[in-house]
């Protein structure tokens, strides 16, 4: 199934609060800590801001991409193609479109909102707390 898009490129408050959650988890691969992210934002009801992201160098000095990236193959490991039919749904869900360009746009912003929800879960202190938060019946 094709992806939403080929590269995935993460913004660098995106990084720090990964960084963090790399710390509390233990979990030392970028694209499984994303892969939580973007399932989280998915159980979230609401669709995300339309904030712009900031993934690649700006004259701002303030607002900058960082250095990690990933291919989508590697975001979405075995389950890729399964996450792109639940980012197809969730976009139809939303009353969006399923065009590539939608698909990206709003994978961008689950992705980054995701990361920002569990980098600011205090109740995430290791890994054990993150398979709390898929198990239970609240996110």
């Amino acid at each position: 199934m094709e992806p939403p898009l080929n590269t995935i490129k993460l913004s660098q408050t995106a990084k720090d609060q990964l960084t963090k959650l790399k710390r509390l988890t233990k979990i030392d691969q970028w694209n499984i800590l994303c892969r939580w992210a973007f399932c989280r934002s998915l159980a979230e009801p609401t669709i995300p801001s339309p904030d712009p992201i900031p993934t690649i160098p700006s004259p701002d000095p303030t607002i900058t991409g960082s250095n990690v990236e990933m291919t989508w193959r590697v975001f979405g490991g075995e389950i890729s193609d399964i996450l792109v039919i639940a980012l197809k749904q969730r976009c139809h869900n939303d009353g969006l479109g399923t065009d590539k360009e939608t698909l990206a746009t709003q994978f961008r912003l689950h992705l980054h909102r995701g990361i920002g929800y569990l980098s600011g879960d205090p109740n995430i202190k290791k890994i054990e707390d993150l398979i709390a938060l898929a198990t239970s019946s609240q996110t």
